[in-house]
């Protein structure tokens, strides 16, 4: 892909640590192409016996991620197209989750929907000061049905919900730290990346079959999330295509 229509490049450092890079020119927000090469990347990291442990991360200095492209979703004109979409969500977070390796998310800025799936589908999730959240799809006229079974994984369903409920509200990175959603929190990127580097060297050098056994004690109980965030997508799709949905997205694009 180009720059200029967003990437998504992996480098693994001699010590195999893999870094996952995504970006896209409008804050970094998720396009079904950037969703697909982001899944398939970190399937091919997890098969990947060079690399050791995974950090993954977004370009830029303070959005972590927007979230699903409005270009797309205003485009969405059939259920077809609209499960399409939201499964590319369903794809990223479920590629995180079978990943045999331990994931380290970096979030150095705000993150909205789709990007707070993500921060929650990481095994252990550094942040700066700045990585406020807020799941938005409600004022969206859908809600965070894919990405919410990660986040309730992860901060409980009261949090949870709150975000859902609140979807204007941005909730700041103390409140992600309070509840679960960051391990971390930093007053810069200089002293998170510097904080990524040393777990990840560490982790690097873990007994490879104990960290991966540890991903399944982490995972157990989210089998059935293939199908279930299937269905999910599928309630997403249908959602999309009222007027509601259209006229809420067109709002915010000419904003």
């Amino acid at each position: 892909m180009e720059d200029n229509k967003g990437y998504v490049r992996t480098n693994t450092d001699e010590n195999g640590i893999g870094t996952i890079e995504f970006y896209h020119p409008q804050s970094n927000s998720l396009p079904g192409e950037i969703l697909s090469k982001i899944a398939k990347t970190i399937t091919e990291a997890s098969l990947n016996k060079e690399i050791k442990v995974i950090v993954l991360k977004s370009a830029g200095n303070r959005t972590f991620c927007a979230g699903a492209s409005f270009d797309e979703l205003v485009q969405i004109e059939n259920i077809k197209s609209g499960i399409e979409f939201f499964s590319g969500f369903a794809n990223v977070i479920n590629s995180c989750r079978k990943c045999t390796k331990i994931i380290i998310g970096r979030v150095q800025g705000k993150a909205v929907g789709g990007g707070v799936g993500i921060a929650s589908a990481v095994d252990y999730c550094f942040a700066t000061q700045h990585a406020s959240i807020k799941l938005s799809e409600l004022a969206l006229g859908i809600g965070p049905f894919v990405v919410g079974p990660a986040v309730k994984r992860k901060v409980g369903l009261s949090a949870m919900s709150a975000l859902a409920i609140n979807a204007d509200k941005w909730f700041d990175a103390n409140w992600g730290l309070q509840k679960g959603l960051y391990s971390e929190i930093f007053q810069d990127n200089e002293s998170m990346d510097k904080a990524i580097d040393e777990l990840a060297f560490k982790l690097s050098k873990s007994h490879q079959e104990s960290t991966k056994k540890l991903k399944k004690v982490f995972w157990k109980g989210t089998e059935h999330w293939e199908e279930l965030l299937s269905k999910r997508a599928k309630i997403s799709g249908e959602l999309i295509l009222s007027e509601f949905s259209k006229n809420a997205i067109k709002k915010i694009q000419n904003k």
